[in-house]
C-alpha cells in the first residue's frame, strides 16, 4: 500500500495521486502556495481518494472559504462510503471523523478525538497542524492553560518526529508561547537551518524574537526572509504584520506604514478574511496607542469588509478585531449586538470563551468613547485571561496595551505601573504613548 511522507498508509492505488497528495501536504504544512492545486491533481488522478479531499478542505477553511471547505469534506465522506471493498484504513477513517468534528465546531469532542487519534497515529501531521498552533483547535478552545497544554502535547509527540524540520518549527512555537524561550530558540534555529523554506519556521522565529525582546534579530530575519517568500503565500501578510510590530517598537513609523500599505492593508493582504481583519485592525489600533494619528479611511474600509465577510460571531480572536472596527466607527449598537450574540451562543455551549469577549468588547467601546474609567472597569478584571480568545501572546498585547493606555489617560499611574510589572519578562517593548510616567 502507498504511504505519505510520514509513513502512514493511503488508500489509493494511484502513485501519481499519492505523489500529488504528498506535495500538496508539504505545501499546506509550510504555508507555501500550491496546496489546493496539488490536492486537485491528486483527486483528478483518483476521484475516490478521500484524504485528498480532507487536505483540500483544511486549506480552504483557513483561507476563509467555509462553504467550499465543508463541500470538500462532504466529498471525502462520500468517497469513504463507497471506497474499495476493504474500505479505508482505521487511521484514515479516524482522520476524517476528527476533521468532521472540527468543522462542526464540536470543540470538546474534537479535542477528545485529537488525543485518541494521536495516541494511535502520532505522525499524522495534518491533524497535529490543526491543533498545535495558537489559532488552532486547542487555541480556540476558550480554556485557560491552553498554551501549556499545547506545549505538553508537542513534547509528547516529539520522539515520533525526530529532527523533522516542520514538526520542530511547530514545537518551537508551542514552547515559545509557553514561555520556554531558550528551548524554543534552539529548536527554531535547528528547523530553519534544516529547511528555511517553511513559513512556520519564519513565524516561529518572529514570535521568539518578539517574546525575548530581540528587536534587531527579528527585523533583520523577516526583512530578508520575506524577500524570497511568494507574495501570494498565505503568511506573507501576517509575517509582514510581525515585521511592522518590530518597526513600531523601533519608532520607525515611516517604515511601519510602508510595510502596512505594501503588504497587509486590506487590498494587499494574502491571508483569509479573519487574518485580514485581525492584522489590519491590530496595526491601526496599536499605532494609535503609540501616538500616531488615526487613518480614518483605512478604518472605514476595514469596518465595511468585516461587516460583510464576518457578519456573525465565530472565532474569538477575529471577533475581538471585528468589535474593534465597530468601536472605532462609533457603532456602539453593533458592538452590543455582537456581544449579545456571543452571550447567546455561550449559553448554548457554542462559544468556547463564554462571556469573556462581550466584556472585552464593552471595554473597547468605552475606551473609544473616552470613558477610560469605564474601559478599566471592563478590562481590568479580565487581566490574565487573554488566552481565552485564542491567538498568540503578541496578539494579546493589544488588549494589555489598551488597558495600560486607559490607566494613563485616567491618571492612574500606579495601576499602570502594576500592569507593567506583571508583563512577561524579556518581552518586546511597550510602544504606548505616555508610558514613561509609569516606569
Amino acid at each position: 500500500m502507498l504511504s505519505d511522507r510520514y509513513g502512514l498508509a493511503l488508500t489509493t492505488a494511484s502513485a501519481p495521486a499519492r505523489d500529488a497528495y504528498v506535495q500538496a501536504t508539504d505545501r499546506a504544512l509550510t504555508f507555501y502556495p500550491g496546496a489546493i492545486d496539488g490536492y486537485d491533481r491528486a483527486i483528478a488522478a483518483d476521484s475516490g481518494f478521500a484524504l485528498a479531499y480532507v487536505g483540500k478542505a483544511q486549506v480552504l477553511m483557513r483561507q476563509g472559504d467555509v462553504a467550499a471547505a465543508r463541500a470538500a469534506l462532504s466529498f471525502a465522506k462520500a468517497a469513504a462510503a463507497k471506497e474499495l471493498p476493504v474500505g479505508l484504513t482505521e487511521r484514515e477513517t479516524s482522520h476524517i471523523r476528527f476533521f468532521d468534528l472540527v468543522f462542526a465546531g464540536e470543540t470538546d469532542a474534537a479535542i477528545a478525538a485529537l488525543y485518541n487519534h494521536l495516541k494511535a497515529w502520532p505522525r499524522d501531521a495534518l491533524v497535529v497542524s490543526s491543533a498545535a498552533n495558537p489559532n488552532g483547535l486547542i487555541g480556540g478552545s476558550g480554556r485557560l492553560g491552553q498554551k501549556h497544554q499545547i506545549a505538553e502535547l508537542m513534547d509528547g509527540l516529539a520522539p515520533h518526529y525526530g529532527d523533522d524540520f516542520w514538526f520542530v518549527s511547530y514545537h518551537a512555537m508551542a514552547l515559545s508561547e509557553d514561555g520556554q524561550l531558550a528551548q524554543a530558540r534552539k529548536k527554531i534555529e535547528q528547523s530553519i537551518a534544516t529547511n528555511p523554506n517553511n513559513a512556520h519556521g519564519a513565524h516561529g522565529l518572529a514570535h521568539i524574537c518578539y517574546e525575548s525582546g530581540d528587536l534587531e534579530a527579528g527585523r533583520s530575519y523577516l526583512s530578508s526572509w520575506l524577500a524570497t517568500y511568494p507574495r501570494d503565500g498565505f503568511f506573507y501578510g501576517h509575517l509582514s504584520w510581525h515585521l511592522s510590530l518590530f518597526e513600531i517598537q523601533a519608532s520607525n513609523w515611516a517604515e511601519a506604514s510602508r510595510i502596512y500599505h505594501d503588504a497587509f492593508a486590506l487590498d494587499r493582504h494574502s491571508g483569509g478574511p479573519q487574518q485580514k481583519v485581525s492584522d489590519g485592525a491590530a496595526f491601526l489600533w496599536r499605532s494609535e496607542l503609540a501616538g500616531q494619528s488615526r487613518d480614518a479611511a483605512a478604518w472605514r474600509a476595514l469596518y465595511g469588509y468585516a461587516s460583510g465577510s464576518l457578519p456573525r460571531p465565530g472565532n474569538g480572536l477575529a471577533d475581538l478585531h471585528v468589535v474593534l472596527t465597530q468601536a472605532v466607527m462609533g457603532n456602539d449598537p453593533a458592538v452590543d449586538t455582537r456581544a449579545r450574540q456571543i452571550e447567546a451562543l455561550a449559553r448554548e455551549g457554542r462559544y468556547p470563551s463564554g462571556t469573556y469577549l462581550p466584556m472585552l468588547a464593552r471595554g473597547f467601546a468605552a475606551f473609544e468613547r473616552g470613558d477610560f474609567s469605564g474601559a478599566i472597569e471592563a478590562l481590568a478584571p479580565l487581566a490574565g485571561e487573554n488566552e481565552r480568545i485564542g491567538g498568540s501572546r503578541a496578539q494579546h498585547d493589544l488588549i494589555d496595551f489598551t488597558l495600560l493606555r486607559a490607566y494613563l489617560r485616567a491618571n492612574r499611574p500606579e495601576e499602570a505601573r502594576h500592569l507593567l510589572g506583571a508583563r512577561r519578562p524579556g518581552a518586546s517593548g511597550v510602544p504606548v504613548l505616555g508610558i514613561e510616567v509609569a516606569r
